[in-house]
Parts: structure tokens; sequence; C-alpha cells
């Protein structure tokens, strides 16, 4: 476990005052960050992938960065890989000018789906959230997306890209999620509908409507993708696509030097 004195139910919150929120009224984001990183060895032997720098600052800070952009300073970030020095760093970083909350899973990592939902006291009062992985960068336009949300008002939008993948997500001629596929394995599974469904590769950002916490029937370890699958023949799963936005998932070692062309 971390440190008693450094928590509070579990909860790390930070006393920075953020600024003004953006013109979309969402304010709030959760960072997943619990990761064991095993993709990225060596460095994950000894440090969170959380803190794997590029250009000087970690994807950490430049996620946190990335978020104020679109007007968002209330950052909830989960953590159990090396969690006090994650904690660390956002205290001598002062959360880079965010406030921060942080999620405990020291005890156990509960994948992208229980982490959302141990999280979920963090996030009362927010109608809608973002929801990100911290190794991926890009320069998507957050707001544009999150107006694109807040317009169609589905359950969840999912950052997606025409990008070559081993696994994609399926959405029909509306953009609706309607299945999965696994294209190494030859795995497939359909949801909804009958017509001819496209393939879009995953970014790891969501925009999320407060209702999910109420449909979710799982508990513990589990994971958005399967999550959304379970919900998409009843609910609106929207995509939306970024393919023309730079994008990279920092998660192996040789990742790092292209990110760091990409986003100095």
């Amino acid at each position: 476990m971390l440190i008693k004195s450094l928590l509070y139910n579990n909860i790390l919150m930070s006393d920075v005052t953020h600024s003004p929120p953006g013109s979309t009224g969402v304010t709030t984001a959760t960072i997943l960050a619990a990761g064991l990183g095993t993709r990225l060895k060596p460095w994950t032997k000894h440090h969170p992938k959380a803190l794997a720098m590029v250009n000087g600052k970690s994807l950490l800070q430049r996620n946190i960065e990335y978020l104020q952009q679109a007007g968002i300073y209330n950052i909830i970030i989960n953590v159990h890989h090396f969690a006090g020095q994650v904690i660390d760093a956002l205290q001598a970083g002062n959360g880079w000018g965010s406030t921060y909350s942080i999620s405990d899973e020291t005890d156990a990592v509960l994948e992208t789906g229980g982490g959302l939902q141990k999280a979920a006291p963090l996030l009362a009062g927010n109608q809608h959230f973002v929801l990100m992985n911290v190794d991926v960068l890009t320069n998507l336009p957050l707001e544009t997306m999150i107006d694109f949300h807040l317009q169609h008002q589905p359950l969840a939008t999912l950052a997606t890209t025409n990008r070559a993948s081993s696994r994609y997500f399926l959405f029909d001629g509306n953009d609706r999620l309607s299945g999965w596929t696994n294209t190494t394995t030859g795995q497939q599974i359909i949801t909804r509908g009958q017509e001819p469904l496209h393939r879009k590769a995953f970014s790891g950002i969501h925009i999320i409507s407060s209702r999910i916490f109420g449909l979710m029937t799982q508990q513990g370890k589990f994971s958005m993708v399967d999550l959304y699958l379970a919900l998409s023949s009843s609910e609106s799963i929207l995509s939306f696509d970024h393919s023309g936005s730079l994008f990279i998932d920092v998660g192996r070692p040789e990742s790092i030097e292209r990110a760091a062309a990409m986003f100095p």
C-alpha cells in the first residue's frame, strides 16, 4: 500500500487551484496510468510507464497539458505499478497546473473498466468526462470530439483512426459500435446489425456519459472493451474518426524515439 500519510480514503487530493473550464462544459478527465507496462521494458522494470520521457517531459505531464488545451484541469489518475513515483512526480510538478486526485489500485490492478469503476466516486457531479490511456500521444482536437459527443449524446464516444492494427472495433454505417475483431487470431464478435461493418482502430481516448456507472454489472477486474461490447446492442456508442491527426501508442521502447520526432 502507499504511505498512509499521503492517502485519505485511498485518494490523494492536490490543492492546486485550477484554471477556468473550457467552453465545452466537460472539465474532468481520468488518466489510466496503473498498468504494468510490460511492453515498455526495460524502463518499466524500475519505473511506471506514465513517467517514460519524451523530449524531457513524461507521458503523464504531456497528457495533463494536452487536456488543459481543451479546458480540462481536473484530473484523476489511477496508480498501481510504482505508484509512489507517480505521486512524487505529481507533487514535484504541482500537478503541472491541474488539480489532481489519485485512485489507488496498489492492492490490485483493475484493468480499464475496473479502474474506471473504482474512480467513480471521484467523478461524482460530472455528467460527461474524458477517459484516456497515459501511453498515447496525439493532437486530436479534443474540444471538437467533446462537442460531437454532446451533440449526439451517446453513452460513449470513442476516438478511432484508419491505422493498421491487429484489433479493431467494428462500426455500422452510422458509426455506431457493432462488434470487435482480432485479425491475428480470427476472433470476431458481432453485437448488433447485419449490414456490412467497417473496422476502426481505437486510440484509447473516450468521452463518456456518467450513465455508464449504472449500467456496469461487472465487478473487480474487467476491460472497457468488454463493457462496451456488452452494452452496444442496446446503447449508442459512437466512433469519432481523427485519422488526420498525429497519434502514437507509446507502448514499446522503439516508439519513444518515434514519439520524440512527432511531439517536440
